[in-house]
C-alpha cells in the first residue's frame, strides 16, 4: 500500500523504525525485553482500564483513502492513501478529572535523546495544553539500556527554545536524569506513568 504526506511525497518508513524491528528481535531472549515503547504504553494502558484507574487511548492518525482494489467481492485492498494532517502527540485521556496528554519516544542513542524526534507541531500542541492547564509530559525511553523516563512538557519546552536559540540539538542523558523521572518496567502496568503523576500532581 502506498501512503503519502499531505504534499503528495510518499511515505518511507524511516531507519528509525527498521532499527526498532530489529532491537526487537535482539531482546526477544530477555523475560521483560522485545516489546516496543507503544507496545508497553498500550498494555499499561489497558491496564489502566481494566482497573478503572484511566481512561487513555492512542490517538488514531487520520488518512484518506484514495486508492481502493477488490481482487474480491467480500475483500478491498488499499492502494494508495495520503495522511490528511500533521499528528500532534501520541495519546491522550482522563485521569481523576484531569485531562492528560502525552507524546512516546525511543532512542538508540545512549548520552542523549535527540530534539529531532520532535516536530515543531508536536511542541505547539503541548505549549497549548500547558495553557488550558491540561497535564502534559512526554515519555523517553532509552532502547539499548531497556530505560525509560517522564519527563514534564514545560522542561521539554525549554530545551526547545534551547535549541532554537542555538544551543545543542538534544537533551543529555544526565538532564533527563536530573529533571525527568525514571520509570522500571513493571508486570501489568509495565510502564507506570500513573505513578509519576500521582506525586508531580498530588492526585492520589
Amino acid at each position: 500500500m502506498s501512503v503519502n504526506y499531505p504534499n503528495g511525497k510518499q511515505y518511507i518508513p524511516n531507519a528509525a523504525a527498521n532499527t526498532k524491528i530489529a532491537n526487537k528481535k535482539k531482546n526477544e531472549s530477555y523475560s521483560n525485553r522485545g516489546m516496543t515503547l507503544e507496545e508497553d504504553l498500550n498494555i499499561t494502558n489497558e491496564y489502566y482500564r481494566e482497573k478503572k484507574i484511566a481512561v487513555v487511548h492512542k490517538k488514531p492518525t487520520p488518512v484518506q483513502i484514495v486508492q481502493v482494489d477488490y481482487p474480491m467481492r467480500s475483500a478491498a485492498v488499499i492502494k494508495e492513501a495520503y495522511f490528511k494532517q500533521a499528528s500532534t502527540t501520541d495519546y491522550n485521556g482522563v485521569y481523576k478529572g484531569k485531562y492528560i496528554d502525552f507524546e512516546a519516544k525511543e532512542t538508540q542513542n545512549s548520552s542523549s535523546f535527540p530534539l529531532k524526534n520532535f516536530h515543531e507541531h508536536q511542541i505547539r500542541h503541548m505549549e497549548e495544553v500547558l495553557l488550558q492547564g491540561g497535564i502534559c509530559f512526554v515519555i523517553l525511553r532509552f532502547t539499548k539500556e531497556e530505560q525509560v523516563y517522564l519527563l514534564e512538557a514545560k522542561n521539554l519546552l525549554q530545551f526547545w527554545d534551547r535549541m532554537k536559540t542555538g544551543g545543542r540539538k538534544s537533551i543529555t542523558k544526565e538532564e533527563i536524569e536530573q529533571l525527568g523521572y525514571y520509570i522500571p518496567l513493571g508486570f501489568q502496568a509495565r510502564i507506570d506513568y500513573i505513578r509519576i503523576i500521582d506525586t508531580l500532581y498530588q492526585l492520589s
